[in-house]
C-alpha cells in the first residue's frame, strides 16, 4: 500500500511539473526569434546589415595546370597569397581538398549505410566497407614558402592544415606554394559535380571543378569553416583574384571563369566573330558546327595554354573539349555590356543554339532587376549533362536525338537548369553564403528567383517549384522523413524538397501573400545589396527582410524554417446570426415566422392522423386568457424601449438599419500547426464572390482556434479558404463550408493474369 501511495504521489508531482512547464513557458508561435538568433555586434548588426567593423579575409591565386587527356589526369602548382583582414592572430591555415571526397579512405564511402541482402555478389561483399577501386583524391607533392622551404602540413580527409612558422598578425599577408595532382573521375560512371565524359566517338568533355586546393573561410561567426566535404554540403569560399594558365590539347576549346588574356589560342576569324557578337541582337557562332565536326574526326598533336584572369571571385572553374561549339551575344546590364556565352557539344546543338545564350541573357536581366547589376564581364552556360555553378560559368544539360528533336520536358528542363545555374552567380557566388552549413541560403534563394525568372520567360511556364500547391505532398508526408529548413546540409532528409522547393515556396508566399510584392522586392533587393561580395548568415537574411519592410516575420521564420509543421486551416463551423432590429412589429413577425417554419413533433403528427379532439376543444368553458394569449406578440414595454432606442440613433444609423444584413460567425481551427493568414472567399447567393485577407496575427493569442464575425449585405451560400492555393494547405476538404466532396479522378483498367 505504501508503494502504491508513493507511486501516486510521484505521478501527481510529475503531472504538476508538466502542467507548470506548459503553463509558464512561452510556447506561442508568435514568440520572437531572439533566443534562436545570435546577438548583434560590431560585425553584424541587429538590422541585418554588416556592422561598422565588418571584415573578411582575402585569398589570391596564381595557378598553372595541365590536362593529360590520355591519362585523365590533372597536374598543377599554385601560389596562394592569404591576407588576414581580421582582428585575430592566426596560427595556422586551413585549405580545402575537395577531391579527397573520392580518396580511397574517404569518410564519404565509410558513412554509406548497407544491409544484408538475400543475394549479394562476392565483389560487393569484398567492398562492403565502401572503399573504391578508383584512386581519387588530391596528391599533394609539396607545400613551400616563397623561398622554397618546406612548410609542414597535416591532411584530415578533405581538409589540410598548413602550419605556418610565424603567427599572422592582423593585416599580415602570407604567401605559400602548393604542388598537386589528381586523377579525374569519369563523371558518367561515378557521378560528381566535376569530371569527364567519354563520348562514343572517343572524344572527351571535361568539367574541371573543385580542382585546386582552396582556402577555407575564416570569419567572425565560425572562425575557420573547416567542416568536412561529404558530398551534399557544397562550399564556403573566400573572395580573391585569380591568374590561371591552363594547358590542354591544342584542339581543345576552354570555357572558363574570367577573361581570356591571350587571344593567340583563337583563330583570327574567331576573334572577329567575338567582336561582332558584342553588339549582335542574337547569338553569333564563335566556333561552328562544321569546325567541331572536323576536329572530332582527327585529334591534333601538341598543346595550347589558355590564360584567364578573374577579379573578386570566390572560385574558378573550366570546361575543356575539342567537341565544344561556342556562341555569344552582348547583353546590356547596368549600362555595360556583359558577354552571354554558351559552349556545347553537337549532341545539344539544335537546342542550345536556339535557347541557351538567350536563357543566360534573360537570367542576367531578371536577376539584376531584383538584386543588383551583374558585376562580371561574362556569363557562360556549358552543356555537360550536368548541373553545377561557379563564378561566371556553369554546367547544364539538354541534348537532342539523332534527328535534332527534343521533348517538352527536355526543353523546359534545360531552360530551368540554365536559369538556375546562371542565377547562382548571384547566390552564392556574389552574396556569398556558407553552403557547407546552410544549403537553403544558396539553393532556396536562387530557386525562388529562378521561379520568378521562369514566369517572366513566358506565360504559363511549367515551373516545377515555387507554386505552393507543388509542395503539398511533401508537407503532409511522414514527419520522420522531413527536416526543418534550418538543418545542416549533410543532415537533411529529402534534400531537394528541403533545400530547394520549400524555401523557394516560402519566399514566394512571402512575396505574393504575406508582404506583397512592393515590400518584399524592396527588402530582398536590400539584402542582396547589403551582402554583395560578403558572407551573410541566416540571421542576416531574416533581420534584413524585417528591417527593410517594417513587417514582423519572426512567426513566419519560426514556422517555415525552424519546424516541419504543415499548413491546414479548417472552417470548423459557420453560425448564421440574424440582426435584431429592436422594432417590435418587425421582431414579432420574425418570431412568428420562425415558429410556423418549425416542423411538427412526431406526437403532433400522430395526434393529427388519428383526428384527436382535446377536452378544451370539446368544452369551450374551460378556455381562459392563456388560451388566447400569444407569447410572441409585441408588448408595450418593447414599444417603449424601441422609441428610446430610435431617439438615440443618428441619420446614418437609421439608414443602415433600413438595409438588409446577414451576420455570420465562423470558427476556424489551425489543424496543421503552421501559422498562416486566413484567406477567405465568400460566395454570395447572386453568384458574386469576395475574398478577404486576414493577417496571420489573428492567431497571436490563440494558435489553435479563432472566431470571426462577418456582417454582409447579401446572403452567403458558401465559404472557401485559400481559393487561389496560396498557402500550401494540405487538406482542402475542410476549406469549404458547407463541405464539398473532392473529386479524385481514377482510371478503370482490365486486370490480367
Amino acid at each position: 500500500m505504501k508503494t502504491l501511495y508513493t507511486t501516486l504521489i510521484l505521478t501527481l508531482l510529475a503531472s504538476s511539473a508538466v502542467f507548470a512547464q506548459k503553463e509558464f513557458y512561452n510556447n506561442n508561435k508568435f514568440k520572437q526569434l531572439d533566443e534562436e538568433l545570435p546577438t548583434p555586434n560590431v560585425y553584424r548588426t541587429g538590422s541585418g546589415a554588416p556592422g561598422h567593423q565588418y571584415w573578411q579575409q582575402q585569398a589570391d591565386y596564381v595557378i598553372e595546370a595541365s590536362l593529360d587527356e590520355s591519362k585523365h589526369r590533372l597536374t598543377g602548382k599554385e601560389t596562394i597569397t592569404y591576407t588576414n583582414n581580421s582582428p585575430d592572430i592566426i596560427k595556422y591555415l586551413w585549405v580545402q581538398l575537395d577531391q579527397n571526397m573520392r580518396a580511397k579512405n574517404s569518410n564519404t564511402y565509410k558513412i554509406q549505410q548497407s544491409k544484408i541482402e538475400d543475394k549479394a555478389s562476392l565483389k560487393k561483399l569484398q567492398r562492403i566497407e565502401g572503399y573504391p577501386e578508383y584512386d581519387g583524391g588530391h596528391k599533394i607533392a609539396s607545400v613551400t614558402d616563397t623561398n622554397g622551404k618546406t612548410i609542414p602540413f597535416v591532411i584530415n580527409q578533405t581538409m589540410m592544415r598548413v602550419d605556418i612558422a610565424q603567427p599572422m598578425q592582423p593585416g599580415d599577408q602570407f604567401t605559400f606554394n602548393v604542388e598537386w595532382s589528381y586523377n579525374i573521375n569519369n563523371r558518367k560512371l561515378m557521378g560528381g559535380r566535376g569530371g569527364y565524359e567519354q563520348f562514343p566517338d572517343g572524344n572527351t568533355l571535361y568539367t574541371i571543378t573543385q580542382w585546386y586546393p582552396r582556402m577555407a573561410v575564416y570569419d567572425d561567426v565560425n572562425g575557420w569553416q573547416n567542416k568536412q566535404f561529404l558530398g551534399n554540403g557544397e562550399f564556403a569560399l573566400t573572395f580573391g583574384d585569380f591568374d590561371v594558365k591552363f594547358t590542354v590539347p591544342a584542339d581543345h576549346i576552354v570555357a572558363s571563369t574570367g577573361v581570356l588574356q591571350d587571344s593567340s589560342v583563337l583563330t583570327e576569324e574567331q576573334i572577329q566573330r567575338i567582336e561582332k557578337a558584342k553588339t549582335a541582337e542574337k547569338p553569333e557562332m564563335i566556333v561552328t558546327l562544321k569546325e567541331v565536326q572536323k576536329k572530332e574526326k582527327k585529334k591534333v598533336k601538341g598543346t595550347k595554354t589558355w590564360h584567364y584572369t578573374a577579379e573578386n571571385v570566390r572560385d574558378f572553374a573550366m570546361g575543356s573539349s575539342r567537341k565544344l561549339l561556342w556562341d555569344a551575344m552582348g547583353v546590356e546590364v547596368g549600362g555595360k555590356t556583359v558577354m552571354a556565352m554558351s559552349y556545347y557539344p553537337k549532341e545539344a546543338y539544335d537546342l542550345y543554339k536556339r535557347y541557351s545564350t538567350e536563357a543566360v541573357a534573360h537570367t542576367l536581366e531578371t536577376y539584376s532587376k531584383y538584386t543588383f547589376d551583374y558585376p562580371y564581364p561574362v556569363a557562360i552556360s556549358v552543356e555537360a549533362e550536368n548541373g553545377m555553378e561557379y563564378p561566371m560559368i556553369c554546367f547544364n544539360y539538354g541534348r537532342v536525338d539523332e534527328k535534332g528533336n527534343y521533348s517538352k520536358r527536355t526543353k523546359y528542363g534545360m531552360l530551368s537548369v540554365i536559369i538556375h545555374e546562371v542565377g547562382h552567380n548571384y547566390f552564392p557566388m556574389i552574396v556569398n553564403s556558407d553552403e557547407r552549413q546552410w544549403t537553403w541560403m544558396d539553393e532556396g534563394l536562387n530557386s525562388f528567383l529562378q521561379f520568378v525568372a521562369e514566369q517572366e520567360w513566358e506565360e504559363g511556364y511549367p515551373s516545377r517549384e515555387g507554386f505552393p500547391e507543388l509542395i503539398v505532398d511533401y508537407m503532409k508526408g511522414d514527419p520522420a522523413g522531413i527536416s526543418p529548413i534550418m538543418t545542416n546540409s549533410e543532415s537533411i532528409h529529402q534534400f531537394g524538397y528541403n533545400a530547394y522547393s520549400k524555401p523557394a515556396t516560402a519566399l514566394n508566399i512571402l512575396r505574393e501573400t504575406i508582404m506583397g510584392r512592393e515590400l518584399f522586392d524592396y527588402a530582398f533587393k536590400e539584402y542582396a545589396r547589403r551582402w554583395k561580395f560578403k558572407h551573410p548568415t541566416p540571421a542576416d537574411f531574416f533581420r534584413t527582410m524585417e528591417d527593410a519592410s517594417g513587417v514582423d516575420l519572426d512567426w513566419f521564420w519560426r514556422g517555415w524554417f525552424y519546424t516541419t509543421e504543415p499548413c491546414d486551416i479548417s472552417i470548423e463551423n459557420v453560425t448564421f446570426k440574424e440582426l435584431n432590429t429592436q422594432d417590435p412589429a418587425i421582431e414579432e413577425k420574425k418570431r412568428k415566422e420562425l415558429r410556423s417554419s418549425k416542423a411538427p413533433t412526431i406526437t403532433e403528427l400522430h395526434n393529427e392522423e388519428v383526428g384527436l379532439v382535446t377536452r378544451v376543444e370539446k368544452k369551450k368553458e374551460l378556455e381562459d386568457f392563456y388560451n388566447s394569449y400569444d407569447p410572441l406578440d409585441k408588448t408595450a414595454s418593447e414599444e417603449k424601449q424601441f422609441k428610446r432606442y430610435q431617439s438615440s440613433l443618428t441619420k446614418e444609423d437609421k439608414a443602415w438599419l433600413q438595409e438588409e444584413h446577414f451576420v455570420y460567425q465562423i470558427d476556424f481551427k489551425n489543424v496543421g500547426g503552421l501559422i498562416m493568414p486566413i484567406i477567405l472567399q465568400k460566395v454570395y447567393e447572386d453568384g458574386t464572390s469576395e475574398k478577404v485577407y486576414i493577417p496571420a496575427e489573428v492567431w497571436r493569442k490563440n494558435n489553435e482556434n479563432v472566431t470571426k464575425v462577418f456582417v454582409e449585405k447579401k446572403k452567403v451560400v458558401s465559404f472557401v479558404l485559400d481559393p487561389n492555393r496560396e498557402t500550401a494547405d494540405i487538406d482542402t476538404y475542410n476549406n469549404y463550408f458547407p463541405r464539398e466532396e473532392q473529386v479524385n479522378r481514377f482510371q478503370l483498367y482490365k486486370g490480367r493474369r
